[in-house]
């Protein structure tokens, strides 16, 4: 399991000027008419505080608690030094980003006919299962590919728990392997072999001199038998004419 996002909250415990603020820090953005906050922006660590006139500061984009807390002070920091009294009060962790692979697919469709109290699925609109866990108070997508992202928590105990509660729940629902094995090279080398020694399709061709041989046979078959059937038809012809005729004499004319 992997920390994507941490979102915390402070109060600088006064009224500020938003002009000023974005007049003088650097990295930092305020259009009034788009959004009621000054942008802020650090590189270490690589975090963005909303800064408020009321004092409200909210910081996204850490990755770990210490991270947040750093930031932080490090943007009340940045506001004290442009002339404001600001302190550093009331840290607080408002939502932690997880993500993480189970390692197997899931049947989503089986989830949710299983699960219809607790789940929201449409995937016309939106790939993933929207999963909102009662105990800890956890949402989590779950997608078909087994990747998981919780959102929600407060703490890692939290995450940790959502996740052991679900794992057991898609295990219910894992996709079975649809992949057809494939034989090892050597089966495929002796396959081929056999199928080239043995004919094509499985019809087993005669070999070259038994082929030669049987036309040889088929040929002197039939000049034997032609040669019989013209001589018994030329002495049967000639039979018929010694003996059904006899010598013509002058009367018969």
């Amino acid at each position: 399991m992997k920390l994507q996002n941490i979102v915390a909250t402070t109060n600088l415990g006064l009224e500020l000027d938003l002009k000023k603020i974005a007049l003088t820090a650097r990295n930092a953005e305020y259009n009034p008419k788009r959004f009621s906050a000054v942008i802020v922006r650090i590189r270490d660590p690589k975090t963005t505080a909303l800064i408020f006139a009321s004092g409200k500061m909210v910081i996204t984009g850490a990755k770990t608690e210490h991270d947040s807390r750093l930031a932080a002070r490090k943007y009340a920091r940045i506001v004290q030094k442009i002339g404001f009294a600001a302190r550093f009060l009331e840290f607080k962790i408002q939502n932690m980003v997880s993500s993480c692979d189970v390692r197997f697919p899931v049947r989503l469709e089986g989830l949710v006919c299983a699960h219809a109290k607790f789940c929201s699925y449409e995937p016309e609109l939106f790939p993933g299962l929207i999963y909102r866990m009662v105990q800890p108070k956890i949402v989590l997508l779950i997608f078909v590919s087994g990747k998981v992202v919780l959102t929600g928590a407060k703490s890692r105990e939290d995450l940790q728990t959502a996740f052991n509660n679900i794992y057991s729940v898609l295990l219910m629902f894992k996709k079975a392997s649809t992949t057809v094995p494939r034989p090892p090279p050597g089966m495929l080398g002796k396959a081929a072999g056999g199928s080239a020694a043995g004919g094509v399709g499985g019809v087993v061709l005669p070999a070259a001199g038994g082929a030669g041989a049987s036309a040889a046979e088929q040929s002197g078959a039939g000049s034997s038998a032609a040669a019989s059937s013209s001589s018994g038809s030329a002495g049967g012809s000639a039979a018929s004419a010694t003996s059904g005729t006899r010598p013509m004499l002058l009367r018969d004319v």
